[in-house]
């Protein structure tokens, strides 16, 4: 039985080399190209592939939010972040959204065609570098921890910080010279990213990590 498997990526080469690779493996074949993570999103839903390659950054929707929707929607499809982005936030963001692999762009189509097998097998893989990274933050202890929700902007985590020790709109858009309005809408993508329906749900999230803990 050969993997199915649906290529995001916004660079057309980079596509193209990866479906040459795909079409000239027996054990796989393609099941369809997203250029961006909108693309992939509804690729995964028509074709329902058994892996993702997934491209983080990507115009409009991002590779990590994709990857979170489509992992929420179909979760036996296994995502595998193939992509230029090293820095430990974006690996943590990409793991939390469901992603089962995560290997760079320079690593050799050996590589490539065996993390594909891999994660359709329901393992995880780590490309040496990401390894090695994963290594050293684990090594390190939690005093070198990223900071929680590494999906959120810095603005997004403040509100969702103060929102945490109890502050309102109004108080949040005081404190941090902002509009009520930019203050909504900050809420809004907080709850669409930590996929929360309501404020109390994103304050126990919040308070969970540690974030305006109250005493």
């Amino acid at each position: 039985m050969t993997v199915r498997v649906l290529v995001a990526d916004d660079h057309p080469l980079f596509r193209q080399g990866l479906r040459s690779l795909i079409d000239d493996s027996p054990e796989t074949e393609l099941a369809g190209v997203a250029a961006d993570g909108a693309e992939a999103v509804a690729a995964a839903l028509a074709e329902r592939p058994d892996v993702v390659i997934m491209d983080l950054r990507m115009p409009g929707l991002d590779g990590v939010e994709a990857t979170r929707r489509i992992v929420a929607a179909l979760p036996d499809v296994a995502v595998l972040v193939l992509t230029m982005v090293e820095e430990d936030a974006s690996i943590f963001a990409a793991m939390r959204a469901g992603a089962r692999g995560y290997v760079l762009k320079g690593a050799g189509p050996d590589t490539i065609l065996r993390s594909i097998l891999v994660v359709a097998a329901g393992e995880a893989i780590f490309g040496s570098a990401v390894a090695a990274r994963l290594t050293q933050f684990f090594a390190a202890g939690p005093s070198a921890g990223v900071a929680p929700f590494p999906e959120l902007t810095a603005r997004e985590r403040e509100v969702l910080t103060l929102m945490a020790s109890g502050a309102n709109n109004a108080a949040i858009a005081a404190r941090l010279g902002l509009t009520e309005k930019t203050v909504r809408n900050n809420v809004s993508n907080v709850f669409a990213k930590l996929r929360v329906a309501d404020r109390a749900a994103a304050v126990a999230r919040a308070r969970d990590a540690g974030l305006g803990a109250v005493s």
